[in-house]
């Protein structure tokens, strides 16, 4: 297993970012981070832009969601059926958002590792056509240590991660839902998902090396830029249809 997750995440990354170092001028490592983390996201694009047009139609479907609610109310099983016909009906996968969570965290450890030994790459890890830098600056804009903890980034990591969570978690306006136990946890779970999250990435971001927060502060505004180009022409081409193959296609 270990192997494995050697060969498929942690050997690509470093080598991908000590190829970077290598190539960009002043040996930066923060911009290595930087590029890196936007390589990685354009590799898991098509699972992310997936996740993020799901959200977009699930959120257009309300209206029908809120009807099938209402008609079998009191019925859970009933609803259950209704609302995964109509999402079928419509393509629409609601665990689609999963699977890019899953892509993510395993990155995530592996750019720990990465981090973990600072700036002595193990040539054992390079690829034959990888050299070990002959300089590194490890000084982001010659002021944060990418190799050591941190507060300005995993600050920064926290404020866009709230940005981001604010745009894909829209607040739930109380009157489309009632005041039963489920109406609550959903409620709940909104706030949390935008309020307690970002402040669980700040203290997550303390404990890590800053070029963590550096990742996870790119990964962010990657993302706040893609869902807001999605919801704009989501809107300005379809206004409230949820016509899959235009969406699919914005």
């Amino acid at each position: 297993m270990s192997y494995l997750y050697n060969l498929i995440f942690f050997e690509p990354l470093l080598n991908g970012l000590v190829l970077l170092v290598n190539y960009l001028p002043f040996h930066d490592l923060g911009f290595a981070t930087i590029l890196l983390t936007i390589i990685v996201r354009l590799i898991i694009f098509p699972f992310t832009h997936k996740a993020t047009v799901t959200q977009v139609r699930m959120k257009k479907l309300e209206p029908e969601l809120k009807e099938i609610k209402e008609k079998h109310k009191g019925d859970q099983q009933a609803q259950a059926k209704k609302t995964m016909e109509l999402y079928k009906q419509h393509g629409i996968n609601p665990l689609s958002g999963i699977l890019t969570l899953f892509i993510q965290i395993p990155v995530i450890f592996a750019l720990y590792k990465v981090f973990l030994g600072g700036v002595n790459f193990d040539p054992n890890h390079l690829y034959s056509f990888v050299s070990i830098p002959e300089a590194v600056n490890v000084k982001f804009l010659g002021l944060i240590d990418m190799t050591q903890k941190g507060y300005v980034l995993p600050f920064l990591a926290a404020v866009t991660q709230f940005f981001q969570m604010k745009l894909a978690i829209p607040p739930i306006k109380k009157e489309k839902l009632g005041d039963s136990f489920k109406d609550n946890l959903a409620r709940s779970m909104n706030l949390q998902m935008r309020y307690v999250m970002p402040i669980f990435i700040f203290f997550i971001g303390l404990r890590f090396f800053s070029g963590i927060a550096l990742y996870w502060t790119t990964m962010n505004v990657f993302a706040i830029v893609h869902e807001a180009t999605v919801r704009r022409k989501a809107e300005k081409l379809y206004g409230g249809t949820t016509n899959k193959n235009n969406l699919n296609a914005s």
